[in-house]
């Protein structure tokens, strides 16, 4: 499945991916639910909310804080047609905000135990939480998998570093191979999968039922072919060019009908380009950041040999 990246798994890019690799599951980019206002989901959020996108199962993604706030707008997002949604108890960036969300929830423990419950009671639908390990305990998930359960949770997605790891170090799938053991809730592994060998290794080796892809699938789209189908080789560095080519100029074509404007659109194809960390290309990438232009940007895009 593919994972929710705020700024980056947008509907241009949701689009594309399901067209060309067609992952199990996409997220929406998290949706930040408002404490104060009435109108819990921004407009251009509820534009974005639907039981699926191209035939493939849609999650909308809430963030927020306050039981009443992330209640009404899970019962909203319904109304909009969403038959699936998550929780974020993961984003490390939460913590920076005025009030406790994503994974600063971890921090606050007697609002999840009421949180959770009352999400299940008014969500029809598949109910998810995507979770850190921790705040900055590793092993806080452990004592939490007691209330994921007795909530009623439909299933798990495990990233697991602490919050205040953010993406520093390793992903210890270690841990996640403990909570697979210690519940009975199914589990998706999440973090740093980077090859098809890897994902293969990891759901042996832990026992999770799936794979959540993120910085990996935005880097190398191809990957969910290939975890698919484990006869099919690593491509060579030729392959990888000619497939980050199309990829590349397809999101450009995507990226100009969703947004406005050719500074927007650059934006946000310099944004993606952020989270594809392959050595070989930095060269190349360094110069598309500084484009000034789509054609210029576009000229560079076919230099990816």
């Amino acid at each position: 499945m593919l994972a929710p990246m705020q700024g980056v798994t947008n509907r241009a890019l949701r689009s594309l991916l399901i067209e060309t690799v067609r992952p199990d599951l996409v997220f929406t980019e998290f949706m930040r639910v408002s404490g104060v206002s009435r109108k819990r989901l921004r407009k251009s959020d509820l534009r974005d909310i639907a039981a699926e996108q191209g035939g493939v199962p849609l999650v909308v993604q809430l963030v927020g804080y306050g039981v009443q706030p992330l209640v009404s707008a899970a019962l909203l997002a319904q109304e909009r047609g969403a038959v699936h949604i998550n929780l974020n108890v993961g984003c490390p960036f939460g913590r920076m905000t005025t009030s406790p969300t994503g994974g600063a929830l971890l921090q606050h423990p007697e609002t999840l135990r009421e949180l959770l419950p009352e999400l299940r009671r008014v969500i029809q639908g598949s109910f998810s939480v995507k979770i850190r390990a921790g705040y900055d305990d590793p092993r806080q998930i452990l004592g939490l998998l007691p209330l994921l359960e007795g909530s009623g949770v439909d299933f798990l997605v495990l990233h697991p570093r602490t919050v205040v790891q953010q993406y520093q170090g390793e992903a210890d799938h270690g841990l996640t191979s403990e909570v697979v053991r210690a519940t009975s809730l199914p589990v998706i592994a999440n973090g740093d999968i980077r090859t098809a060998a890897g994902g293969h290794r990891l759901l042996q080796q832990t026992g999770a039922v799936g794979l959540m892809l993120g910085r990996g699938a935005i880097a190398d789209p191809t990957l969910f072919q290939r975890l698919r189908n484990p006869d099919q080789p690593e491509p060579d560095k030729s392959e990888r060019s000619r497939a980050l080519r199309r990829y590349l100029h397809a999101l450009i074509e995507g990226y100009a009908e969703l947004f406005c404007g050719e500074k927007q659109v650059l934006d946000k194809l310099k944004k993606t380009l952020l989270w594809m960390d392959d050595p070989e290309w930095q060269p190349i990438f360094r110069k598309m950041k500084k484009a000034r232009g789509l054609e210029q940007f576009r000229q560079l895009v076919d230099e990816l040999v």
